[in-house]
């Protein structure tokens, strides 16, 4: 079956539409009742961790278990996906009221880390813009913000690598939980035609995922850069003759046209978000992890250490070596690892690979991410 087609009725379901549509009303009622009553135990959770001076209300681990469980135990038709959905919004509430959280991200609303953020923490969530990637750093190790969101990768330019010079300045925060997004770009104006487009804004990583697109249907037109891709589709609102490449949503929001969508040169592209914040992801739950580490520059010193991680039968995911800021000729490794490295079982490997290693630093073992199929998201300022 198609994956969005809807499923077939219910064999035992009423015969008439007035009684179907008074089973639902039935149900509908049910649903309110559980959910309030959901509400009401978040709430005894929120005060009880008042009590117990607990501030952490956002635990990816245990909602990344309860996730597995519902799949699990649900039997249809309700889509799985539309499950995961419903309990997105259902877990956003949850957390609101035990104690509503500020997430920073990197602005102004509407830029892809903003969608990227809604699409993991629901709708619920304060989230506040920030103007750089090393003020979202800031604002969670200065405790203004509770959590975070970043850009980590895209699956065509590579690692972000001012993310991982950040992990490095701020050695009191932890990757908590990830989210992978495919990309869909859409060229966004106030023209009515794309032949009138003769300047197009956007972030250079978009402007670059797009180059074959622009080159073949707007070759005369100047690419210019800004700070973000919400800040382009911003611009473009009292330009002549403009468009910005950005997400198709801030179309409705700023009352610009879609001239064309998914114009992205690589359908398959997508980017990696993590949710940073200053105590690790809890336990269970966990079965990913990110390392930071540097190895003496001798020959056969960074095989060994990859040695530990086959020894152990942990499988590698990444590898990708980084210049070291301030050393010229030094370089540190960003590696994710398919287990949770802080389980009793992994101590011996993380022993081993400390002892190889010039510096290691766990920046969290977490719950792996899904790709999501409903936010398109970009790379960077996005």
């Amino acid at each position: 079956m198609p994956k969005h087609s809807p499923p077939a009725p219910h064999t035992e379901a009423p015969a008439s539409l007035e009684s179907l549509r008074q089973a639902i009303g039935d149900v509908d009622a049910q649903l309110v009742s559980l959910l309030n009553r959901r509400a009401s135990l978040s709430l005894a959770v929120g005060a009880l961790k008042r009590t117990d001076g607990q501030s952490e209300v956002f635990r990816p681990g245990r909602e990344a278990d309860l996730l597995k469980q519902l799949q699990a135990a649900s039997t249809g038709p309700l889509p799985k996906e539309h499950l995961r959905a419903i309990y997105r919004e259902v877990l956003s509430s949850s957390r609101y009221l035990q104690r509503p959280q500020q997430v920073a991200f990197l602005g102004p609303e509407g830029t892809f880390s903003h969608i990227a953020g809604r699409e993991l923490l629901g709708s619920l969530a304060e989230f506040q813009p920030k103007l750089s990637l090393g003020d979202v750093f800031a604002a969670v190790s200065d405790e203004v913000c509770d959590i975070g969101i970043i850009p980590l990768e895209n699956s065509i330019q590579g690692g972000i690598g001012q993310s991982f010079d950040l992990f490095l300045r701020h050695p009191d925060l932890h990757i908590r939980a990830e989210t992978s997004c495919r990309i869909r770009h859409s060229l966004l104006s106030k023209e009515r035609e794309l032949a009138s487009v003769q300047r197009v804004f956007s972030h250079p990583q978009p402007l670059a995922q797009c180059g074959l697109w622009l080159k073949s249907l707007l070759p005369r037109a100047a690419l210019l850069p800004l700070e973000s891709t919400a800040a382009a589709a911003r611009h473009v609102l009292d330009q002549e003759n403009a468009a910005a490449i950005a997400h198709a949503s801030l179309a409705g929001e700023l009352g610009l046209r879609v001239l064309a969508q998914d114009i992205e040169d690589a359908p398959g592209n997508r980017t990696r978000f993590v949710i940073i914040g200053r105590s690790p992801a809890d336990r269970p739950g966990t079965d990913k992890s990110s390392l930071l580490f540097a190895v003496p520059d001798r020959p056969g010193k960074l095989f060994a250490m990859l040695e530990i991680f086959a020894a152990h039968n942990i499988n590698l995911r990444k590898l990708e070596s980084r210049p070291m800021p301030g050393e010229p000729g030094s370089y540190i490794f960003f590696a994710d690892i398919e287990c949770d490295i802080f389980a009793e079982e992994h101590a011996p490997a993380l022993a081993a690979a400390r002892e190889h290693c010039l510096f290691l630093r766990v920046l969290g073992s977490y719950p792996s991410g899904q790709l999501s199929s409903s936010a398109s998201v970009s790379a960077i300022k996005s």
